[in-house]
Order: structure tokens, then sequence, then C-alpha cells
């Protein structure tokens, strides 16, 4: 897109008269200076390294169960799912890679699965899909009757009911089988969830609103510790090893929150752009989402200020720039050179300056040697920006498009494009350019990534937007184009986020296009709008449920 704008028209915005600016009125931030008073030398104390002495031989301890020899499949498999839902398997990639990989070639066209229950079969397909390994959904047909539905007997088995249901959300398009065994699951499982006893009622009750697949690994941990601990056939020494884990880790991100929260304060946004989201500490959680492993330090340092800068961009195109302000804006973050500011007004002149240093920090950051990988971030935020300025012109000329103008800008707009590529800086020498030409060819992870962003949000989020004055949502569009209600509109979305989950899932079998890691962040990014907007836009309402999310990965400790 091109910008041209005369120098009469920039001259002109000193001289306009006052403005009636929208407003959102989003409430401040709910930390305020919390994380401030996070100490930042914990990596030096005396009690820290009598714990890292202690993990490391906890740590030995369960990859010395992990690699015995001699148990069965079913024993192994749930040792593995316990590591992976504990939060720690990142300590033991080669080791489980291994065991799954000798697994997946006995089990593929064999039938050592023809004795197993329900749990059994559904945990293994689970576990091997979700590692990457390609299992026939065909193995479910034996609980099967010869009406292809599932048999009613299975009813009275929870656990297996449980497993199959968490197994279906590993489905990819044209699989039948576990298309039906999603319903039939859920169907079940929601009648009897009150009939339970725990820790069974809780995992139920917990799986219905989040299944595994589309849960934040550290949310879903910091869940499981107390489920996995009720029952009797409990690993301690894996337990303990998890919780001292996880609570050292947590210190290591209070650190970061911290660090990231310094920043934000310095900027000093939210007082000088008061109509803009005051969200640091979510946009941390929201990179926490994306990794939370110690080696990525760096990483979620830029992914949390990009996000924060894209948040506050995206609230001056969304709610205070007029259309004449913001073509200037657009022109500036298209020359992006610190020269542009003089025909800014004085806050995009704030907010572009901080997007600049935020840039130029990350190049600093990577190195002389990498600095294509920031090459490919700046065009990426300057694709976005194209987005939202083409939103504004709908906004401003009151134009409701077709599903087929939104979308293509939209699914920009949404920002999870320009945040997988993002994502990938400071990853290390495992993101190389092959890796940022794949995400610029559009790979279908990237837009199913996409689609789930945009449409959850705008399912959840319309209503409040359009009473403050927005451009027009999925939702409205779909209803002005079809005669549709509101209720029709949702119902379809839904069907397409199903369906993205089912590209998301496809993109993840061997051989994939890209390394594991990589493919790992764009389904994080997926996962945290499957959280954050299930029922209403967490992130804007950060004083709901997100604030519970933010306490217990950063601020609570897990009990000893």
């Amino acid at each position: 897109m091109s910008f041209q704008v005369s120098a009469i028209a920039a001259q002109s915005l000193n001289s306009m008269p006052e403005t009636n600016r929208r407003s959102a009125n989003y409430h401040p931030s709910i930390w305020g200076d919390h994380f401030l008073t996070y100490a930042s030398d914990f990596l030096v104390t005396t009690d820290n390294e009598e714990i890292q002495q202690q993990l490391q031989e906890l740590k030995k301890e369960v990859r010395k169960m992990l690699m015995a020899p001699g148990e069965k499949s079913t024993q192994k498999f749930n040792f593995i799912d316990a590591i992976q839902r504990l939060g720690v398997s990142y300590h033991f990639e080669n080791e489980i890679q291994q065991i799954l990989q000798q697994l997946h070639n006995t089990l593929h066209g064999s039938d050592d699965h023809e004795d197993d229950d329900l749990h059994t079969v559904a945990l293994q397909f689970r576990l091997l899909r979700q590692n990457g390994y390609y299992i026939s959904c065909d193995l479910f047909t034996k609980f099967m009757d010869n009406k292809e539905n599932f048999k009613e007997s299975l009813i009275n088995d929870a656990q297996g009911m449980l497993s199959l249901y968490e197994a279906a959300h590993l489905r990819v398009h044209g699989e039948d089988i576990l298309d039906k065994a999603l319903v039939f699951t859920t169907t079940h499982l929601v009648s009897v969830a009150s009939h339970l006893s725990p820790p069974l009622a809780t995992q139920v009750s917990h799986a219905l609103k989040q299944p595994i697949r589309q849960g934040l690994p550290r949310l879903e941990a910091r869940h499981y510790f107390s489920i996995y601990q009720q029952d009797d056939s409990h690993n301690k020494v894996l337990l303990t090893f998890a919780k001292l884990d996880f609570n050292q880790l947590q210190k290591l991100h209070q650190k970061e929150v911290s660090e990231i929260t310094r920043w934000w304060k310095d900027l000093d946004l939210s007082r000088k752009l008061p109509f803009v989201r005051d969200r640091v500490v979510e946009c941390y959680f929201w990179s926490l989402g994306v990794y939370f492993e110690p080696e990525y330090v760096l990483a979620r340092r830029i992914l949390t200020k990009v996000i924060a800068m894209t948040s506050t961009i995206d609230d001056i195109y969304d709610v205070y720039g007029t259309l004449e302000e913001l073509e200037l804006f657009s022109q500036a973050i298209e020359r992006w050179d610190i020269g542009a500011t003089y025909q800014l007004p004085e806050y995009n002149e704030v907010c572009y300056h901080a997007l600049l240093d935020v840039y130029s920090e990350m190049h600093q950051k990577i190195g002389e040697g990498r600095s294509y990988c920031v090459r490919y971030a700046r065009e990426a935020m300057k694709n976005q920006v194209r987005a939202y300025f083409h939103e504004a012109k709908w906004f401003h000329k009151k134009h409701i498009p077709t599903m087929e103008e939104y979308m293509p800008i939209a699914l920009v707009s949404c920002g999870y494009s320009a945040l997988a590529t993002t994502s990938f800086i400071g990853m290390g020498d495992i993101v190389t350019e092959d890796a940022f030409e794949w995400l610029l060819n559009y790979p279908n992870i990237v837009r199913a990534s996409e689609v789930i962003c945009r449409l959850m949000d705008d399912i959840v989020s319309h209503e409040f937007e359009q009473k403050r004055g927005h451009v027009a949502s999925a939702i409205e569009c779909y209803v002005i184009q079809n005669g549709a209600t509101e209720e029709e509109a949702i119902n379809e979305f839904r069907k397409e986020v199903a369906d993205a989950w089912k590209d998301i899932n496809k993109e993840f079998l061997y051989p994939t296009a890209v390394p594991m890691p990589l493919l790992t962040r764009i389904l994080n990014l997926a996962r945290v709008m499957d959280v954050l907007y299930k029922d209403e836009d967490g992130y804007v309402h950060a004083g709901t449920v997100l604030k519970d999310f933010v306490a217990s990965l950063l601020v609570d400790p897990v009990p000893l």
C-alpha cells in the first residue's frame, strides 16, 4: 500500500480543531507495580544452589525410570503422559522421542493393541499423534457396533471415555470416526460428570472446558499437579521433581516479568497514551504461553515487547486516531525511519519512537550475523499496520465488507502472522532464513492459527466493540451478507475454528515442513487464543479469568 501525504496535510494537524475521540474505557492495569518488587538476584542464593542440586538428582532418577527396559508399553505410555502433563518433558525430549518412535514402529500396522482397553488405545493414539507420529484412527473401530456407532457399553467406562475425548482433539480432516468420537464422548461425559468421584470428576469437568490439545502446557501442568497427586499410583519422585522444577522456573519468569514491567513503566505509555490498554503483564503471559522453557529467555523478552507495541498500535487505529492521523502514521511505519516523526502528532510520535526502539534492541540482541531475522519481523509488522489502516478506512467510511473482503484483511490484522514471525526470533540456530521464507509462503498452520485468533476474538468481543464504535466484525459481516442470525454466524465460525484445529494437527505429523519446535510456537499461539477468548475477551477484561491464570503462573508457587 502506498501512502502519499502532502506536507500541507501534515502541518494542518497542528491547527485542527479539537477532535471528538472515541474511548473504549479500558480498565487500568490490575497489577500496577506488583512485579517490580521481585528480586533479580535469585539465581545466586544458597537456597537456590541446594534446590538445583536436588533437581539434578531427581532428574537423573526420572530419566533412569523412563529408560528402564522391560516395562510394558502401557506403563511406558502412562509415564510419558505424566511427564508431559506435569510440564517437565522438555528435560527428556530426546529420550521421549526415542521411546515413542520405537513404540510407533511396534504398533504401526500390528495387532498389538487388539486386547487393550479404550483408555490404553486412546492414550497411545493421543501421545503418538501429539508428538508427530501418524497412527490410524481405524484402531477405534473395535469399539464400534455394526452400525458404526460407538458401543453404548462404553458409557460406563468414564476413564476410557475421557481418554477417547482427549484423543479426538488430535483429529485431521476426513476422520469421521474421531468426529463421531468427539460428539459421543462430549455428550456422555457431560451427563456423567456430576456423578463421578474425585479426582476423575475434576479431570472430566476440566477437560470439557479445556482439552489437553488446546490448553497451555504451563497452565495445564499447574492444574494437573493436584490431579496426579490424588492418583494412588502416582510416582512420588516425578511429582516432587515437577513441583520443584515449576517453582524454579517461576522464579526465572518472575525476574523476566519484573524487567519487562520496568521497561514499560519507563516508557510511561499508560500516562502518555491513556486510551491504550495497559496490559504489559498480560503480554508477558501471552509470551509465556508460547514458550516457558528456560532457554527461551531472549525470545520471550522480544515477543512480549512486540505484543505490547502491537496492542498499543491497535488501539491507536481502533480507538483514537483520525483517518488523517492514521494515514500519516502508516506512512511513517512504511518508511521505518526516525526522520519520519516530524509529520506525526505527538501521541503518534511517542508510539513510533518506542516501536523503533524495540526493533533496534532486537537487532542488537540478535547480532549482525542474524540480522535478517529482524528484517522479516519488521516487514511482518508493516503488513499488519497496512491491515489496521485498511480496517480504519472501512470504519470511517461506514463500509461493511463482505466476508470475502473482510477475512483476508482481518486475518492479517489479528496479528498472528506477525507474532508467528516474531516468535522465531531469539530461538537460536534452529531458525534459518528458510524458516522465515516458509512463513512468507503462508503455510496452512499459520492461516489456521489466524482463523482461530480472528474468529474467537470476534465471537466474544463484537458486542463490546460495536457499542463504542468499531469496524464491523465477522459477525456483522456474515449476518448482513447472509441474512442470518447472530447465533447462526457464531455456529458457522465455531465450525471453522474446529476445522482450523484439524489443519494444525495435520501440519504436526511427520515429515514436517520445519522443525517441530517452530511449529510448536504457532500451535501455542493458537492455544493462547483458546484459553483467553473461550468465553470472553480475556485480554481486554483482564481482571477476571486471566488474573487467576497470571497468579497461578507468576505469583503463587506450587505447594510442595
